[in-house]
């Protein structure tokens, strides 16, 4: 009997470590680098894009300025480890919940909600991640200047993914999976901050720039049709004034806007950047987002307070402060509407909606793992989320 135990018992080690094997060994890290970087000596890869070469200074909002590459650099491993780990739903407390929960791909790397859903609803929708590792300020509320210090915020928010260093750390111990991975990209174990940088590397690879717009910004002429044309000439004039702030090639200044925003369907007016602050030219500020594949991350604004396109036009086309009442003090900026009234015609307006729709661009979208190194289901959308 005792022989029997022992043979059963090693029958069941063996295949433990036989099960742990076979998990080590199949996810194997890339050693290439993602569409628009390239391999440099160091061994990081390297932004390309040919708004890199333009010589007309950054923020300059003409149609070939010159675009800096993101803050940092990161190696083929450290992307790749990244991008599991952005669709791992064990990066939750739950156990259910991945960064795609609420950047899914499919839906411009936001979630299609008025305001986001984790393990709890929020006050605010989910930001589209193009081109973020382009940008210099982070969250709609601006509270991180690296992607680095962004990227645990979410996963430590209790109302977000709800999961705490120790937590996040037993995680990854669970899954053997892991630990070649982080020895492959990091030189060490797994652990919370290299998780930051990885995911700080993969999302910084998600580029969009490939779009109809940049083919017209790079001397293709026949690009854009007549009234894409007019509606580009309407958003860059002193009418409308978009592109103030909406600068190409990126469509944003990564500044802190206040822009009148109307109150979310609850009533409610969020003071973003003003929070916990009386600067007066913060309350009501938030990010101004990116227009990049605008057209795939409706509703827009900080909580979904429009549906479309032509509504957010319509927004800026009236006297600044329509939206908010009475009650509501705040220092606009002096690039929104100062006259009574529309001053765009309806053909302005659906104009530079079909302007808009030229700057949509997927072809660089990373391919989502068919499985994470944790062994859960991959999640990569919120479509397993009740409102």
């Amino acid at each position: 009997m005792k022989h029997l135990l022992a043979l059963a018992f090693w029958f069941f080690a063996a295949s433990v470590a036989a099960s742990e094997q076979d998990a080590t060994d199949s996810f194997v890290l890339s050693e290439t680098c993602p569409p628009s970087f390239a391999l440099e000596n160091d061994g990081t890869c390297g932004f390309v894009s040919l708004y890199m070469f333009y010589d007309t200074p950054p923020q300059h909002g003409g149609l070939r300025a010159q675009l800096a590459p993101p803050q940092h650099a990161y190696t083929p491993a450290q992307i790749d480890l990244g991008r599991y780990l952005f669709f791992d739903p064990a990066l939750s407390g739950t156990g259910t919940l991945s960064c795609a929960s609420c950047h899914a791909p499919e839906q411009g790397f936001a979630d299609g909600r008025a305001k986001a859903v984790g393990k709890a609803k929020l006050a605010r929708g989910a930001p589209s991640l193009w081109n973020i590792g382009l940008n210099t300020r982070f969250m709609w509320d601006g509270r991180a200047q690296t992607l680095e210090e962004q990227a645990l915020m979410p996963i430590y928010n209790p109302d977000e993914m709800a999961n705490s260093p120790e937590g996040l750390q037993a995680a990854l111990d669970a899954a053997p999976a892991y630990a070649p991975m982080f020895q492959k990209a990091f030189g060490r174990r797994p652990d919370p901050a290299g998780v930051a940088t990885a995911l700080a590397a993969f999302q910084s690879t998600l580029i969009s720039l490939n779009s109809r717009y940049d083919r017209y910004a790079h001397g293709d002429a026949s690009a854009l049709t007549v009234q894409e044309v007019r509606g580009y000439n309407a958003f860059r004039g002193f009418v409308a004034r978009c592109s103030q702030c909406h600068i190409p090639p990126l469509f944003t200044d990564n500044e802190l806007s206040v822009v009148g925003s109307p109150p979310d369907a609850e009533g409610n007016y969020d003071l973003g950047a003003g929070t916990g602050n009386n600067d007066p030219f913060l309350q009501g500020a938030f990010k101004v987002p990116t227009l990049r594949n605008i057209t795939l991350s409706a509703p827009y604004f900080h909580a979904g307070q429009f549906q479309t396109l032509t509504e957010v036009t319509e927004f800026y086309n009236e006297t600044r402060g329509h939206a908010l009442d009475s009650g509501v003090d705040r220092e606009i900026h002096w690039h929104v509407h100062m006259t009574q009234g529309p001053k765009l015609s309806k053909q302005n307006v659906q104009d530079i909606v079909a302007f808009l729709a030229t700057l949509e661009d997927e072809t660089m979208r990373p391919i989502t793992p068919a499985a994470v190194p944790s062994g859960l289901p991959v999640v990569d959308g919120p479509a397993h989320i009740q409102n």
